[in-house]
């Protein structure tokens, strides 16, 4: 989740060193000569408070039996919220792509373990951290020992929204593959690497059959739409200021009318909408475009950037917070104007708790361990 790119020779302004966002520590291994985008953390923030804006909304829906019969007011605030949501995840993959391809390549294989291995000590201690959770709470389906040894192949993710990281290391391994390749260097254990994991699937499956052991399915790996969304992200990131006109404010237009389509399809179509749908690709784009190489004024560039920096333990703790917060406060007979001040209070509560908690925990030295 980074912000920098090389070719410009301007200094980079040097984030907190006690920050480990995987994205924005890669950026600044590029190298001392480079131009800090800004607008790509305003947007990689914005993807922070979307993804919660999102899974807030789910809450509500999910309530109702995502039904309006379930509670009409209830049921349209989550499902605007959930929709508004959407862009997020396309633009995270979109990030992701310009770090790899543009704004930091990687050099050699070892800064690309050292980075994978900042992504993966995270997400094991908070798959522990949810596990116990669940324990504690009674809601496991099995031993906590059985579950723990699933979610290594993926099988099991004991919080939903940790699928995006059994995806996202995968996307960045392909990605280094082809930028290390390009660049004339011969990357063979991470080509072998990326064989194992194509291979991984299948094998996993023939074993079971073979054997009749019960063999967990492995679940790392990548959809086309998420490497297509890092390797477009990464051409339109990479593109200069005034690319796509002065009047960036136009661009709001289609993607409003974006969001008005998910909404209708989430209703009319299909609860939750893929995102590989066009209409999130379209939503997506259009929130892209609306925010490329946006100014940021001076005097809130190190807040943006520090905020930017702490999104990536935000995003690992904020479905612990959402859950206490919606366990408490979402009811199926709130009128529409109190189900919508509802969500917007839930997403704002758990916002601030989850980036002061990692904001905290940055200060006390735990970044490393907790993202």
């Amino acid at each position: 989740m980074s912000s920098t790119v090389s070719p410009a020779g301007t200094p980079a302004s040097s984030p907190s060193p006690a920050t480990t966002d995987p994205q924005a520590e890669q950026a600044r291994e590029s190298g001392p000569r480079s131009e800090h985008r800004y607008d790509i953390d305003l947007i990689r923030l914005l993807c922070s408070v979307g993804v919660i804006l999102c899974h807030t909304g789910s809450a509500f829906v999910n309530a109702v039996g995502r039904k309006p019969s379930g509670g009409s007011g209830t049921y349209w605030a989550g499902l605007v919220a959930d929709s508004a949501g959407r862009f997020a995840v396309p633009l995270f993959f979109a990030i992701a792509g310009w770090v790899v391809l543009v704004g930091a390549p990687p050099k050699d294989g070892a800064r690309l373990r050292r980075r994978i291995v900042r992504i993966v000590l995270p997400l094991a201690m908070w798959t522990a951290v949810y596990l116990g959770w669940g324990r504690l709470r009674g809601t496991n389906d099995d031993p906590v020992g059985d579950l723990a040894l699933d979610s290594l192949f993926a099988s099991v993710r004991p919080a939903y929204h940790l699928w995006y990281l059994y995806a996202y290391i995968p996307v960045i391994m392909l990605l280094a593959f082809t930028a290390m390749v390009r660049s004339g260097k011969r990357p063979w254990g991470l080509g072998v690497a990326l064989l194992a994991l194509a291979a991984a699937p299948s094998l996993f499956g023939d074993l079971s059959a073979v054997t009749g052991w019960d063999v967990p399915r492995f679940g790392w790996g990548f959809g086309p739409y998420q490497l297509i969304y890092a390797v477009l992200g990464a051409l339109l990131f990479a593109l200069p200021a005034g690319a796509f006109g002065k009047r960036r404010l136009l661009w709001a237009l289609p993607s409003a009318a974006a969001l008005v389509a998910v909404i209708a399809y989430q209703h009319e179509v299909h609860y939750a909408i893929p995102y590989a749908s066009v209409l999130v690709a379209l939503f997506s784009v259009g929130v892209l475009l609306t925010l490329h190489r946006l100014r940021v004024p001076e005097g809130l560039r190190p807040l943006l950037t520090r905020l930017a920096d702490a999104s990536f333990g935000a995003y690992m703790v904020h479905v612990l917070i959402l859950g206490a917060l919606t366990q408490l406060l979402v009811s199926v007979d709130l009128t529409l104007p109190a189900a919508a001040a509802m969500v917007l209070a839930v997403t704002a509560a758990t916002t601030v708790l989850s980036f002061g908690a990692a904001l905290l925990w940055g200060r006390l030295g735990m970044s490393r361990m907790l993202g």
